[in-house]
């Protein structure tokens, strides 16, 4: 099969697609020809030899991914030659074929194509294990959410208001917009505003229920100010850095508050496929009445995967960079 590859560490020029050995299924997993596939920071810190994969999983870039059933395991009795699947990876995702096991392979509902299905699994999946699981966010509460118009961000925009929370985000002014339509109560631009004071202001003193955050140090004081009592933090990366200095640990202690920290791809696959049941469970109706849908930012024809790298390094995307597999219509945003 062919494959992205990189020639070795570094920049988006050392991709390329060449010959890779075709993944097979073991007993319980499917394969699956890859019609589409979509970007996410993991990718681009892998390639730069900052997040190597899981040992034993593939090398290739791509935790996501969409397209038919071509292969079963010998004890699959779930899926048939033909589904149309989307799923969360390890890794994998940026080749013609691909393997997941069975359970943790989830159906196009018929309302989606291949390239809205493939932003769904890692955005979705994360955005619902950091609010229902890690911080149990409840309808009436409020939540603040960092890059709210990331992947992860407009995911977790659309499942606070399925809850039935207040959400809260930060992001850059020009995609205030983007966000309001997904539900935003109020949009905080972290370059011109302090996002801590600006929530007191909007909350009138009481602070967030929770706080999604993904940079880690640079927000960490920020984030402790902007919760109330009894609040709850889900840290999903450490994009700001993981060192953090001069933090009054005490806000800890007197607002009795809760930090956790999570990372999906090195879960073990019971968890994951647990993670992926309670999920269709709870959203899988709401995306066939599109209620629920991914945020598709623009879509690259994956020999074109160098341009979409550069394109989410410059933070220019408002929801998820899809790169396809098949003949595109249209290829998205200019990248300009």
């Amino acid at each position: 099969m062919r494959a992205i590859q990189f020639h070795q560490f570094g920049s988006p020029d050392e991709l390329f697609i060449g010959e890779f050995p075709t993944p097979e299924p073991s007993e319980y997993q499917i394969r699956i020809r890859v019609k589409a596939t979509a970007l996410n920071r993991a990718d681009l810190l892998q390639r730069e030899g900052r997040y190597p994969p899981p040992a034993g999983e593939s090398p290739i870039l791509g935790l996501e991914i969409a397209g038919e059933v071509e292969k079963l395991g010998s004890k699959v009795q779930k899926w048939k030659i033909g589904d149309r699947v989307c799923g969360l990876l390890a890794s994998g995702g940026y080749a013609e074929y691909a393997v997941i096991h069975e359970d943790m392979a989830m159906p196009i509902p018929n309302n989606l194509d291949f390239v809205a299905a493939a932003a769904i699994p890692e955005a979705f999946l994360t955005a619902f294990q950091a609010l229902v699981w890690i911080a149990k966010l409840q309808a009436g509460e409020s939540i603040l959410i960092h890059a709210g118009a990331s992947g992860v961000g407009t995911a977790a925009l659309q499942l606070a208001r399925l809850i039935g929370a207040k959400a809260y985000v930060t992001a850059s002014a020009e995609k205030h917009a983007i966000c309001k339509s997904l539900g935003a109560e109020h949009c905080i631009d972290y370059k011109t505003e302090d996002f801590a004071q600006r929530i007191q202001i909007l909350t009138e003193g009481r602070g967030v229920d929770v706080v999604l955050d993904f940079l880690g140090a640079s927000y960490l004081e920020g984030n402790l100010q902007a919760l109330g009592m009894d609040g709850r933090m889900a840290l999903l990366a450490v994009m700001g850095g993981a060192q953090a200095t001069g933090i009054n640990l005490g806000m800890v202690l007197m607002k009795r508050l809760k930090i956790q920290g999570s990372t999906l791809r090195a879960r073990t696959l019971d968890y994951k496929t647990a993670l992926t049941h309670a999920f269709v469970e709870m959203a899988w109706a709401h995306f066939a009445s599109g209620q629920l849908f991914p945020v598709v930012d623009c879509v690259f024809p994956w020999d074109n995967v160098a341009e979409a790298h550069l394109y989410m390094e410059a933070n220019r995307n408002q929801g998820k960079i899809v790169l396809s597999l098949q003949p595109l219509i249209y290829s998205g945003k200019p990248s300009g």
